[in-house]
């Protein structure tokens, strides 16, 4: 028995997989399937269709989602333009911060935004 003691040398390396807490693995696993989430070509929509839209949005206040043309190096489709339209110029049209021109809209559609104060558990 002492010549395990004697011989044996500890790498000083402690096994983290053990000290990982819940939230930070559920973190991971969040972004992880973030990484690997393809989103989908939606219908090239003419011109008139987007124009409705953009038109309807505008009077009741409605908010829009907006896929663009634009692919990353892979091929695959941002993520949505997503918020209230605040205000446009000749070529395009603002949702939120963001300037969306009007030959880069692939696709608009209205959604309804969750506000953070709503939860599945009010009553």
């Amino acid at each position: 028995m002492s010549f395990l003691n004697e011989e044996y040398r500890d790498r000083g390396i402690k096994k983290w997989a053990g000290f990982y807490l819940s939230e930070h693995t559920a973190v991971q696993e969040k972004l992880s399937s973030e990484r690997t989430k393809v989103n989908q070509q939606k219908r090239q929509m003419n011109q008139g269709e987007i124009e409705i839209v953009i038109n309807e949005s505008i009077v009741k206040n409605k908010s829009v989602a907006i896929q663009l043309e634009n692919v990353d190096q892979n091929g695959f489709y941002y993520d949505d333009v997503v918020g209230h339209i605040v205000g446009g110029d000749e070529l395009g049209i603002f949702i939120n911060n963001t300037k969306v021109d009007f030959d880069e809209i692939r696709n608009i559609q209205f959604v309804v935004l969750k506000k953070w104060n709503n939860t599945d558990d009010d009553v």
